[in-house]
């Protein structure tokens, strides 16, 4: 499997040559994405420019190119209606909706434009802020500070005990979904050192041997989610209230419910060590 999530996506912070012809145009207004009405063809504008569409946006960022395509991220007022035959659609309504490259490009575009909107004014002295040229980036004229898209570190633990996985479920989660445990990465924390804490915390449970699997941005919000597989040493699992509504240990021929969806890095995650102990087993 390639290690790019997205291989035919070329991110650019600005266009090599002219632009010529229809162009993706990932709207937002919010967080809400501009997408076409029709359930059976749900997708994204292909324009030259919103103003085809009716809308002209607040302001716009280039993303890159995806299939020799080029991309651009646009914000539009909040009172902007939808155009005909098009909606407003909040992200994670198109999560399995819409096909995996669009949705992957739809979570950097609208983390770049959370970004941009975020850091209009600077953090530090409250001066109007300037895009830099060459890189993704803000920069305050009066104190120098520059401000950066900023990125949330979330460890991910597939904890393994023989043939068994560890799987939780957080009150958030659609009903009957477990998937593996993950936090955020606190200051002065290595990753490891996160995944420890965190399934210490969550389920009362010790680990070890930590394998790192793969990982993967994630908008929700602004994640990078790094999973790795780790073994148990001890403990009783015990739901840390208000954060884990149930926790247990899984086998492949008994699994719950139901299990997050494929495109994310936890099922990617579960599905390996379910396909290791399967092959163990034969």
């Amino acid at each position: 499997m390639s290690l790019l999530q997205n291989p035919g996506f070329v991110p650019l912070i600005s266009p090599q040559g002219e632009i010529s012809g229809e162009s993706w145009w990932f709207v937002f207004r919010g967080n809400h994405l501009l997408v076409h009405r029709d359930e059976a063809r749900v997708g994204i504008p292909l324009v030259a420019h919103p103003s085809a569409l009716g809308i002209e946006p607040v302001t716009s960022q280039y993303l890159g190119t995806l299939e020799g395509r080029h991309c651009f991220a646009a914000e539009c007022d909040e009172r902007v209606e939808a155009p005909e035959d098009l909606r407003w659609a909040g992200l994670r309504s198109l999560f399995g909706v819409i096909d995996d490259a669009t949705f992957l490009l739809a979570g950097r575009a609208v983390q770049i434009v959370d970004w941009d909107r975020s850091h209009r004014y600077c953090g530090r002295c409250g001066t109007p802020t300037e895009r830099r040229e060459g890189e993704r980036a803000r920069v305050c004229p009066a104190c120098g500070q520059t401000h950066y898209p900023r990125l949330a570190p979330v460890a991910m633990a597939l904890v393994r005990r023989g043939r068994e996985l560890l799987l939780a479920r957080s009150p958030h989660f659609p009903p009957g979904m477990f998937s593996a445990l993950a936090g955020f990465v606190e200051p002065g924390e290595s990753i490891e050192e996160c995944l420890v804490r965190e399934v210490r915390e969550e389920v009362g449970v010790e680990v070890e041997n930590l394998r790192y699997f793969s990982s993967q941005p994630w908008p929700f919000p602004h994640s990078l989610m790094i999973a790795f597989h780790c073994d148990y040493v001890s403990g009783e699992i015990v739901p840390q209230p208000g954060e884990i509504e149930a926790a247990d240990w899984f086998t492949p021929e008994r699994l719950p419910p139901a299990l997050p969806h494929r495109l994310s890095i936890a099922r990617r995650l579960i599905d390996e060590a379910l396909v290791e102990l399967r092959d163990r087993d034969t």
